[in-house]
């Protein structure tokens, strides 16, 4: 007999492998995605560029309200994992480049596809008991 006094009636089932033989990506470098996007900084930073599709480092940084070392921290995670695209462009009115950062596709699919998803269902949830 086990320790919790229960006999075993079956044998364990071991779930599908989580990936295609071909997947692109790893399934580290998904939960690392996952991982990125769980920090609240990071989660806000990607929002804020979903919803505008791109924006400067100056603009992006003024709209999630982040001190400056923690906000370049964070945009590099979201770079890092391919969450975020980051490029530099020259502006007619300037000698120099500036930076601009825009989501991934995949960036796009995991917030749409996951925490937001998940809210979604909440409210859903919600209206439909209330």
């Amino acid at each position: 007999m086990s320790e919790t006094g229960r006999q075993p009636t079956e044998e364990v089932r071991q779930p599908e492998p989580p990936l295609p033989e071909e997947s692109g990506l790893t399934l580290e470098e998904y939960l690392a995605m996952q991982q990125a996007i769980g920090h609240p900084t990071r989660f806000r930073i990607l929002r804020t560029l979903v919803a505008n599709d791109e924006l400067s480092a100056a603009d992006l940084k003024t709209a999630v309200d982040v001190e400056s070392h923690n906000f370049h921290y964070h945009l590099d995670e979201l770079v890092d994992v391919g969450l975020v695209d980051k490029r530099q462009r020259r502006t007619a009115d300037s000698q120099g480049f500036y930076t601009y950062y825009r989501p991934t596709a995949m960036g796009r699919g995991i917030l749409e596809h996951g925490v937001e998803e998940l809210m979604r269902r909440e409210r859903e949830f919600n209206d439909a008991y209330s």
